[in-house]
């Protein structure tokens, strides 16, 4: 005879169906398991392994690239054959130039560049095997209150790449308790909308990855109540690549205690 109750049961349902389509968009041809390198663009023209034409960055937010026909790059379905300006955004998603089934991205982080190549052959997304989770349980679905900011605020976090900076927006903070203890987290702006909480916890740089997880939750109630199932905490792509450039938690933003829910350390 069972003791699993109805509500566990459509947890474990719900939980199951939303990890699935975690690890597909994780698979997706160009996503985040496809990195297969990463260099930074300076001002003086250079070539990388693997990567055709010459690239190099302007310092008035522009990067060149410089490429022959035969080289077979396009930007926007346009072939490159010359000199071509591309202008990735602070904090966006990078410019991307086809070479192929490749996708060659070009990303502003503060005032550098990163040259980012998404292969979908990628060792790391062929072999990927799925991401490793905590037993879903119903003691880790809690009840938190969101206090928002008078006015959102710009804040600077660290990066897993050294002298990186981030500037996410904090918007308020959230309350809740967690096997017992009380936690209070930054709230960052969702994108595209929602909270996300990132956070470190007693687990980090053990079960799960050092740099810490994030859980994205959607609008607060008008009073401010809000649900937070910590089942659905998850890695940042970091986690799972050297060639990402992840942010860190804001600072203060750890959990008294060890959170065994959500995403645990990939294996591969």
């Amino acid at each position: 005879m069972t003791t699993e109750t109805f509500s566990d049961s459509t947890l474990q349902q719900d939980w199951a169906t939303w990890h699935a389509e975690r690890e597909e968009e994780l698979r997706r041809p160009h996503g985040w398991l496809s990195l297969t390198a990463l260099e930074w663009i300076t001002e003086e023209p250079q070539a990388f392994d693997g990567v055709p034409g010459t690239w190099r960055a302007t310092g008035d937010g522009v990067v060149e690239l410089t490429a022959a026909a035969a080289a077979g790059l396009a930007v926007d379905g346009e072939p490159v054959d010359g000199t071509v300006r591309l202008e990735p955004r602070d904090g966006l998603p990078g410019v991307l130039v086809t070479a192929g089934e490749r996708r060659i991205e070009i990303a502003r982080r503060t005032d550098s560049y990163a040259l980012r190549v998404r292969d979908p052959e990628a060792a790391t997304r062929t072999r990927f095997g799925g991401v490793p989770a905590f037993p879903v349980d119903e003691r880790w679905v809690v009840e938190a209150r969101f206090t928002a900011y008078p006015e959102p605020r710009r804040i600077t976090v660290g990066a897993v790449v050294d002298g990186l900076n981030h500037f996410p927006t904090a918007v308020g903070t959230v309350r809740f308790t967690v096997a017992g203890a009380e936690q209070e987290l930054v709230a960052l702006a969702g994108k595209p909308d929602g909270l996300a909480l990132h956070f470190r916890d007693g687990t980090s740089g053990g079960t799960t990855y050092g740099g810490g997880r994030i859980l994205k939750v959607g609008d607060p109630a008008a009073d401010g109540a809000l649900t937070l199932d910590l089942n659905r905490v998850v890695n940042l792509p970091c986690a799972f690549t050297a060639h990402a450039t992840c942010p860190l938690p804001p600072a203060g933003n750890v959990l008294s205690v060890p959170l065994e829910a959500g995403e645990r350390l990939p294996t591969e």
